[in-house]
């Protein structure tokens, strides 16, 4: 199978990315920086969610999830009890599975507390980027989602593996794993070029 995928537009992109809504989110999300403690939270959870489906389910029920939570604000995640849990499990616009429910909730008390003793989530999970000698395609892990997925269990984190982690790492531009040929690679890079 070929690492990229020519569109209807003519352009190279991975070959993940062959049809909406993946195409956009490819172009326009997928492996840039992304900053801010709420919107690294929200990809954690969405991360999390998507453990054993497709990035496609998630993604077309973004929306909805947002909406059933609060827009990903942890603060106001933390304060969710039962009666939340319940609204939750009824909630057809999105993945109404309890155990990863109940995890999106102590991982927003967890958030807390992380940024209680660290400054922020940003400052936190980026210290985990790795080398920019990253080869694309070639892990679904890496030493660093590891020690990531690692130190926030021992925090108390839930639906926080290895793979996931590195999924995560993928989507917020700590690695660039665009295909080489790719079309969007070149401006991945030079995105991290601003922001560094």
């Amino acid at each position: 199978m070929s690492d990229v995928v020519v569109g209807a537009d003519g352009r190279s992109r991975c070959s993940w990315a062959a049809k909406e809504p993946e195409t956009t989110y490819h172009d326009t999300e997928w492996g840039f920086p992304l900053a801010g403690d709420v919107a690294l939270f929200e990809r954690v959870c969405l991360e999390g969610f998507q453990s054993g489906l497709s990035w496609r389910t998630i993604l077309t029920k973004r929306e909805n999830f947002r909406a059933a939570f609060s827009g990903f604000d942890f603060e106001k995640i933390a304060r969710f009890g039962d009666a939340d849990v319940s609204r939750l499990l009824d909630d057809a616009g999105i993945i109404r599975h309890r155990g990863k429910i109940e995890a999106t909730i102590n991982n927003a008390r967890a958030a807390l507390d992380l940024i209680d003793a660290e400054g922020s989530l940003e400052s936190f999970f980026w210290r985990y980027a790795p080398a920019d000698d990253h080869v694309p395609g070639s892990m679904t892990t890496s030493p660093e989602s590891v020690a990531l997925s690692k130190d926030l269990k021992k925090r108390g984190w839930r639906f926080v593996g290895p793979t996931t982690m590195f999924a995560l790492m993928q989507a917020t531009g700590m690695v660039n794993d665009h295909a080489v040929d790719c079309v969007i690679r070149d401006e991945v890079t030079a995105a991290h070029l601003r922001n560094a």
